[in-house]
């Protein structure tokens, strides 16, 4: 496993770094044990400070931190620029709500008194991805330190910059050394942490593959594990359903990040009397984006993150082709410099095709027609993942009522499924367990203990 910095768009290799030793994860485990004996008794105060100082620097210098990331995994600089924003509102709302999450809950005992005090659990091990080098770290960050856990984050290894640059950044806003460790490690030595006996939870976000081999590390250490494992959204579009918003929407949720983004629209469940205007509409739409420097606000296309990436979504689309499936508009690399792909749009898919079950990480439309509403719930349905959604409607309380029937962890009705600092994000089936954000997102790595007095 390499950790290094190669350029999307010029496929130049920038920068390479080393791997720690196992000396010197043994030392970052100590260092951080060492430090949450301290970090768990500092104030609300002391830990809001860290919180609100991040979120500063992050916005007095939002430049200098969105770039590597579009230099690491080609984002779109605007986008980039919206990372770093949403980032420091997730630091901010913690540091904010965070004391009132975790003030303690009377209970109406039947007999004495009784309560729930929130404590901290100790050292958390987390394995972050490249997709939102910083929101990803936020969001862990972010609720833990207000709680009065300490961090160590093993980052995906194509962004090891913005690995350091978010390290850095917390030491710059005050956090103690070993409050926050970034590491750069092997699968071999991160299953080593997660067995250490300092180690008190483990979170993820990444691929299924990765989930399932953490999540069995996790379970036979007998460590509480939070595992966002990515989706195959549905973007239902019914009869009613106004076609501005509609296009809007679906073109936003499936092009953000260049389409590598978990809660992106991925299959387009479209009621037959919208499908042709949608389809067209949307077609033009991939035509007009311009690919290029991702760095230059003239650019609306951004190259995929690595080489890797752009040849398993070519493989993908060959094999969805093979079986079938019909190439509306796309489907190759662009003949330039860089690892782009023509935006995709793929139609006839059966459910014998191999790809009707798969995940697209990238910009790639499934489309479906439908002829009512019950099979636009059912095909949605019809999926290993259970993320998120959006369904599109005249009618706000049909889309509540078709929302109740889609097996996700979230639901949107007329617009994309997103995130937001009180909103709570995670999935169901194979796109996980756990909840990051919002309430929900400070309570799981806590422990809920009861505390009994006599009346």
């Amino acid at each position: 496993m390499k950790y290094e910095t190669i350029n999307p768009y010029t496929e130049e290799k920038l920068k390479t770094f080393p791997l720690h030793s196992d000396a010197e994860l043994e030392s970052f485990l100590a260092a951080a044990e060492d430090q949450y004996r301290a970090w768990r008794k500092t104030s609300w105060a002391e830990r809001k400070a860290v919180l609100t100082k991040a979120a500063a620097l992050l916005r007095q210098n939002r430049e200098d931190y969105a770039r590597p990331i579009t230099i690491e995994m080609g984002k779109l600089f605007d986008e980039a620029l919206g990372e770093v924003d949403l980032s420091a509102d997730i630091l901010d709302y913690y540091a904010e709500h965070g004391p009132r999450f975790l003030e303690p809950k009377q209970l109406h005992a039947q007999s004495g008194k009784a309560m729930i005090v929130k404590e901290p659990l100790g050292i958390l091990f987390c394995i972050e991805p490249w997709n939102f080098p910083y929101y990803q770290l936020a969001r862990v960050v972010g609720p833990n330190f207000i709680a009065g856990n300490v961090i160590i984050v093993k980052h995906a290894p194509n962004v090891p910059q913005c690995a350091l640059a978010f390290e850095k950044l917390l030491l710059d806003a005050g956090a103690p050394k070993g409050l926050y460790t970034n590491v750069f490690l092997t699968n071999e030595q991160s299953a080593k942490a997660i067995a250490d006996s300092r180690v008190k939870g483990v979170a993820l976000t990444g691929s299924e593959r990765a989930g399932s081999a953490v999540a069995a590390e996790a379970g036979a250490a007998l460590k509480k594990s939070t595992m966002e494992l990515g989706g195959s959204d549905a973007f239902i579009v019914l009869d009613d359903a106004d076609m501005e918003t509609a296009l809007k929407w679906g073109i936003w949720a499936r092009m953000n990040n260049t389409g590598q983004c978990c809660v992106a629209a991925k299959r387009f469940i479209l009621h037959e009397s919208k499908a042709d205007a949608f389809v067209e509409a949307f077609k033009k739409s991939l035509e007009d984006l311009t690919p290029g420097d991702p760095l230059e606000k003239a650019t609306t296309l951004g190259p995929l993150c690595t080489e890797g990436a752009l040849k398993l979504v070519l493989g993908q689309i060959e094999t969805a082709v093979k079986h079938g499936a019909k190439l509306v508009h796309g489907g190759k690399r662009l003949d330039r410099k860089g690892w782009f792909l023509e935006p995709t749009i793929l139609e006839n898919i059966e459910k014998s095709n191999p790809v009707f079950h798969q995940e697209f990480f990238a910009p790639v439309a499934m489309i479906f027609r439908v002829k009512s509403e019950q099979e636009a719930i059912d095909l949605a349905n019809d999926s290993p993942f259970g993320l998120g959604g959006s369904v599109i409607t005249a009618d706000v309380e049909r889309g509540k009522r078709v929302a109740a029937e889609i097996e996700t962890g979230m639901v949107f009705v007329n617009s994309a499924t997103w995130t937001a600092p009180d909103l709570p994000f995670g999935g169901i089936k194979n796109s996980g367990y756990g909840r990051e954000l919002s309430s929900l997102g400070i309570d799981e790595f806590v422990n809920h203990k009861l505390i009994h007095l006599p009346a």
